[in-house]
């Protein structure tokens, strides 16, 4: 008796090419559970995509001077095309920025805010007086608190590997001015 099997793989930000990472971490070894399940005669659906919407995006649109739908739209196609060359075997590869995505996810944050599942709260960012406007973690740099790095990212530190809060980093600043952000709440 045949088997439905649903994969689904990891949705990388379209912001760079792939890496070595990307492919064996997540992309071979679902290929390969995909693949073995349709060789025992299962019905097999793997699904994936780029995540179009996101800091990373950003921070590479800036860095590039274009709009983040044009990194994304260029990112997205090196993503299939080296999934093509490889052989990856997905039954859809799409993104996070069609019409069912955003309809789907719309839905469920509606249906979550009826179930009153979701609530407003206040958090402290960080926020550039010279931008006029809160910086996303990625957007920050500064002193890791746990080990000293001085070029921790608002999000993680890449020496130490721990996550952080950007309002934890010592001496924070901009990214894209080198300004020095104040610490506001926002809801």
């Amino acid at each position: 008796m045949s088997e439905f099997i649903h994969v689904s793989v990891a949705w990388p930000y379209a912001n760079g090419d792939l890496h070595a990472g990307h492919l064996a971490g997540c992309y071979l070894p679902a290929d390969i559970f995909a693949r073995f399940h349709r060789l025992k005669g299962n019905r097999v659906l793997m699904v994936s995509g780029s995540d179009a919407h996101g800091t990373p995006i950003s921070v590479e649109a800036d860095k590039l001077g274009i709009t983040p739908r044009e990194v994304f739209e260029h990112y997205h196609a090196r993503f299939l095309e080296t999934q093509r060359q490889i052989g990856i075997s997905y039954d859809l590869f799409t993104h996070t920025d069609t019409e069912n995505h955003h309809t789907i996810a719309q839905q469920i944050f509606t249906d979550l805010l009826e179930k009153e599942y979701l609530y407003r709260q206040t958090q402290r960012l960080l926020y550039s007086e010279t931008e006029q406007r809160f910086l996303p973690d990625r957007y920050v740099e500064g002193t890791c608190p746990n080990c000293g790095y001085d070029s921790a990212r608002g999000d993680q530190c890449d020496n130490c590997g721990n996550l952080l809060d950007a309002v934890e980093l010592i001496n924070p600043r901009s990214k894209t001015d080198g300004s020095t952000p104040v610490v506001r709440e926002t809801e």
